[in-house]
C-alpha cells in the first residue's frame, strides 16, 4: 500500500500576515483555519490522484486541532493532538510510509523573509545545526530521512521553498507567500489550493532516492535563547552546556539524541 504522511503547519498558509490569525478565537482564526484545512485537503487530493491509498496528515500546529477534518477525503486519517514523542511535528511517521509532504511551514527564527519567522516557538531568536539556521523543515526533513522516507513537496513561503531546492532540487515546492518586512504578499487562496494539489499528485511519482534529504554523520546544536535563565535550565539537560549567556551546544553522532534535546529544553 502506498502511504503518504503529511505535517501541515499554519505560519505558512496563503494569506497569513499576522499572529493572531493562527490562534483559536483571535481575528480571523476562523478564516485561516479553513485555509489551512483547503490547502492540506488538496495536499491528499493530489495524492490520492497519483494512486496513493492511505493519506495521514499531522496537524502541527499550536494546539494541533486546526484542520477541520470534514474537509479532508475519506481515504486520509488525521492526527490531532500532541503525542508528546520526540518525532513531535512529523508523530506517526515510520518507514511504511512512502514519502512526506510539508503544507503551511515557515521561515527560520534569525530570518527576516516571513513576519512570523519562529523555529517552534518564539523563546529563542534561533536553532542552528552545524551552523546553519535551522527552520522546523530542517528538523522536520531531517526525521523524514532518518527513518527513510524522502521529501517531495514542501509548501509555504519563498524563502523556505527556495532553501528546500537549495538543498535538494528534486524537491517539488509551492510558495505560496512572500515575507515583506512585516507584512506577506500571498497569491490568491484557491490558486494556492489548485498548485499544491497539481504539485503533489506530480511530486508524490517521483523516485524515492532522488528525494531523499542529507542527514548529517554527525550534528553540532546551538540554541541561542531570547531570555538567559532559559539557557541556563537547558544547561541541565545530559550532554548540553552553556557557552554563554543565552546560548547552549549539544554534539552527537545520532539525530534522534537530536530530537529528545530539541523535546525538552525549546
Amino acid at each position: 500500500m502506498k502511504k503518504l504522511f503529511i505535517s501541515a503547519d499554519f505560519e505558512g498558509t496563503a494569506g497569513v500576515a499576522h499572529w493572531d490569525e493562527t490562534e483559536k478565537g483571535k481575528d480571523l482564526y476562523d478564516h485561516f483555519a479553513r485555509q489551512m484545512s483547503r490547502e492540506v485537503a488538496a495536499a491528499c487530493e493530489g495524492a490520492l490522484a497519483a494512486g496513493y491509498e492511505d493519506v495521514l496528515v499531522k496537524d502541527a500546529h499550536d494546539s494541533a486541532r486546526n484542520i477541520d477534518p470534514n474537509m479532508l477525503p475519506i481515504q486520509a486519517r488525521i492526527f490531532r493532538g500532541w503525542g508528546r514523542h520526540p518525532f513531535s511535528m512529523m508523530a506517526g511517521i515510520d518507514g511504511s510510509y512512502s514519502g512526506v509532504v510539508f503544507t503551511g511551514y515557515h521561515s527560520a527564527a534569525g530570518t527576516n523573509t516571513n513576519p512570523l519567522s519562529h523555529t517552534m516557538n518564539t523563546r529563542n531568536n534561533y536553532v542552528k545545526i552545524n551552523g546553519e539556521l535551522c527552520s522546523e523543515l530542517m528538523m522536520n526533513c531531517m526525521t523524514a530521512a532518518y527513518v527513510g522516507v524522502p521529501v517531495y513537496c514542501v509548501c509555504g513561503d519563498r524563502a523556505l521553498c527556495e532553501w528546500i531546492q537549495s538543498v535538494n532540487a528534486n524537491i517539488e515546492t509551492v510558495p505560496v507567500s512572500e515575507g515583506f518586512g512585516n507584512g506577506s504578499i500571498s497569491i490568491h487562496p484557491d490558486l494556492a489550493v489548485q498548485r499544491i494539489r497539481e504539485t503533489v499528485e506530480k511530486a508524490v511519482g517521483k523516485d524515492k532516492a532522488d528525494c531523499m534529504f542529507p542527514l548529517p554523520e554527525h550534528f553540532h546544536v546551538e540554541i541561542n535563547f531570547v531570555k538567559h535563565h532559559a539557557a541556563t535550565n537547558a544547561s541541565w539537560y545530559p550532554g548540553c552546556r552553556q557557552v554563554d549567556a543565552k546560548t547552549v551546544e549539544f554534539d552527537t553522532a545520532d539525530y534522534f539524541e537530536v530530537l529528545k534535546l530539541l523535546h525538552w529544553v525549546l
